[in-house]
C-alpha cells in the first residue's frame, strides 16, 4: 500500500474538510443546547403519540413568548422516551435578557405549555422541571474547552513516553506533535460535519452529549493511531538494519495494520448506525458525532499520521539504538 506516494491527495482531502469545518464553525450561528446557553427542560406523563402535531403546537406558543416585541425562545424540541409515556420538552432562551425577567418568561411558557398539552391529553402531569441559567451554560462551555485541552495534552505526553528511544534520528517530538495534530484534525472535522448537519437539522444541538462524544473520539482515534505507530516502531527496528528506506517502512507498516483498522471501524460503525436509526432520539446527536469521529479518526490514523511521520524524519539519518552493556571491569572498585 503506497501511502507516502499519494500523501498529497490525502492531505488535500483533509485540508478541504478542515476549511469546510471552519466555515461552519466560525461563519454560522451555532445551534447550542440549553445546557450551553440556558433554558428549560420539562418532562410530562403524556400518552398522546402524534409527536409531530405536538411539536407544531409547541413551536406556535413559543413564538408568542416575547420581550420588548421580540421572541426570547430561540428553539424548542420535543420527544417521547422510548417505551414510556413520557414527553420531554426542551426550550432554549436568549441570553441578553435580565435574569429576573427571563425567569418570568420561562414560567409563562411553562404554564402555556401545560395548557396546550392538555388539549391532547387531559390527564397530562408535569413530572420534572429543570431551569438552567446563562451563568451555568457559560461554565459548561468553558469547562468543555478546558477538558478537551487537558485530554489532548495528556494523550500527547503518554505517546511521548511510549515511543521515545525507538531509533537514533527519530525523536519523541515526532510522535507527540503528530498525535496533537491528528487529534485536532479529528475533533475539528467531526465537529464541523456535525455543525453542518445541525445547520440543516436543528434537532442536532451542541450540548454536553456533543462534548462527551468528542472526548470519546479522542480515545478511539489515539488507539487507532498507536496501533499504526507501534507497527512502524517494530518495523523500524527490523528494517533499518537492512537499509530499507523510511518511506518503504511506513508503507509496509500501514499495509500491516490497514485491514485491522478498517474492519474494527466498520464493526463499530455498524453498531453506531443501528443505534442512530433504532435508538432513542435523545442520544441521536451523540451517536452522530461518534459516527463522524470514527470515520475521520480511522482516516487520519492511516492516511495522515503516517505520512506526517515520514515528512518530519525523511531527511534524517536513522540507525538502531544499541544499549551499552556493562561488564564487571566497568565497576568502580573502592
Amino acid at each position: 500500500m503506497q501511502v507516502i506516494k499519494h500523501k498529497t491527495y490525502y492531505y488535500s482531502v483533509s485540508i478541504v474538510l478542515i476549511i469546510l469545518s471552519l466555515v461552519f464553525l466560525l461563519g454560522t450561528k451555532l445551534n447550542f443546547g440549553i445546557d450551553m446557553t440556558g433554558g428549560t427542560q420539562t418532562e410530562y406523563n403524556f400518552q398522546y403519540n402524534d409527536i409531530d402535531t405536538v411539536r407544531t403546537a409547541i413551536d406556535t406558543i413559543s413564538k408568542e413568548v416575547v420581550y420588548d416585541w421580540r421572541e426570547v425562545i430561540n428553539g424548542t424540541s420535543a420527544y417521547k422516551v422510548s417505551g414510556e409515556d413520557t414527553l420531554s420538552v426542551v426550550a432554549g432562551f436568549v441570553t441578553d435578557v435580565e435574569e429576573q425577567e427571563l425567569d418570568i418568561l420561562k414560567n409563562t411558557f411553562r404554564e402555556d405549555l401545560l395548557e396546550v398539552l392538555r388539549q391532547y391529553d387531559p390527564e397530562v402531569e408535569e413530572q420534572s422541571y429543570i431551569n438552567i441559567g446563562k451563568s451555568f451554560g457559560d461554565y459548561i462551555k468553558n469547562t468543555a474547552l478546558l477538558t478537551l485541552g487537558i485530554a489532548i495534552i495528556a494523550i500527547a505526553l503518554y505517546v511521548t513516553r511510549a515511543f521515545s528511544g525507538i531509533v537514533s534520528g527519530i525523536s519523541w517530538f515526532s510522535f507527540s506533535s503528530i498525535t496533537i495534530i491528528t487529534l485536532f484534525h479529528d475533533v475539528l472535522i467531526a465537529s464541523g460535519l456535525y455543525i453542518m448537519t445541525s445547520f440543516f437539522y436543528p434537532e442536532f444541538k451542541i450540548d454536553t452529549f456533543f462534548v462527551t462524544a468528542l472526548l470519546t473520539i479522542l480515545g478511539y482515534s489515539i488507539n487507532d493511531t498507536i496501533v499504526v505507530f507501534d507497527r512502524i516502531r517494530s518495523n523500524l527496528k527490523e528494517q533499518i538494519r537492512k537499509k530499507v528506506k523510511l518511506d518503504e517502512i511506513v508503507d509496509m507498516s500501514v499495509s500491516d495494520t490497514v485491514r485491522r483498522s478498517i474492519y474494527t471501524s466498520l464493526t463499530l460503525l455498524l453498531v453506531l448506525v443501528s443505534i442512530f436509526v433504532f435508538g432513542p432520539e435523545s442520544i441521536s446527536g451523540f451517536v452522530l458525532v461518534l459516527i463522524f469521529g470514527t470515520i475521520v479518526g480511522t482516516y487520519s490514523s492511516i492516511y495522515i499520521a503516517s505520512p506526517l511521520l515520514y515528512e518530519l524524519n525523511k531527511n534524517k539519518k536513522l540507525s538502531v539504538l544499541v544499549k551499552k552493556e556493562s561488564s564487571p571491569e566497568d565497576k568502580i572498585v573502592v
